[in-house]
């Protein structure tokens, strides 16, 4: 089995994308798991993904680390992480197991994670109509324990964390303001 990574926790840390309840159960042991194993190399689980793709299953894992991280970090935490889920056994099926970088315009998952990003544009979607949108594209101007608020369209949102299906940081656009 080649290593692939994918991260989500219960919606009172991170955000994620509803899942079947065995995938569900999967993915929460694989934190469990790897996010310990990550820590003590420095490492922070960004994201973690295990799904589904045409060539069959795949595990993703987006790490960071203070400083970036390097195609070697990525080589080393994948050697690792396979070596402990051959170890754990808790994947029953062949999969893929793939580790990188959460890119530039990385998953916002964290208060943590917004809190970093803070008076930058973000783009966030979130899993209920708040008025008649969904989608909310703009400068991210406060974050509380359980919610944002993104200014967007001349008009401040309030979202709560626990209605974020998905947010990432728009980095290009971050640039040019």
């Amino acid at each position: 089995m080649s290593p692939t990574f994918f991260f989500a926790l219960d919606r009172t840390s991170w955000m994620m994308a509803p899942m079947e309840p065995r995938q569900a159960e999967i993915t929460a042991k694989l934190i469990e798991l790897i996010d310990p194993v990550l820590r003590t190399e420095g490492k922070e689980l960004v994201d973690l993904e295990f799904r589904r793709e045409s060539h069959g299953w795949v595990l993703r894992l987006f790490i960071d680390q203070e400083d970036g991280i390097t195609v070697e970090d990525c080589a080393q935490i994948s050697r690792v992480v396979g070596d402990l889920l051959d170890v754990a056994d808790v994947i029953r099926t062949p999969y893929h197991l793939e580790v990188s970088s959460p890119g530039l315009n990385r998953p916002l998952r964290k208060p943590d994670h917004f809190e970093s990003v803070m008076g930058k544009i973000v783009e966030v979607r979130s899993l209920e109509p708040l008025g008649n949108r969904r989608k909310f594209k703009g400068v991210l101007k406060m974050v509380e324990q359980h919610a944002i608020t993104v200014h967007c369209d001349g008009q401040d949102y309030v979202i709560g964390l626990d209605l974020v299906e998905r947010a990432r940081l728009c980095y290009f656009d971050s640039m040019e303001s």
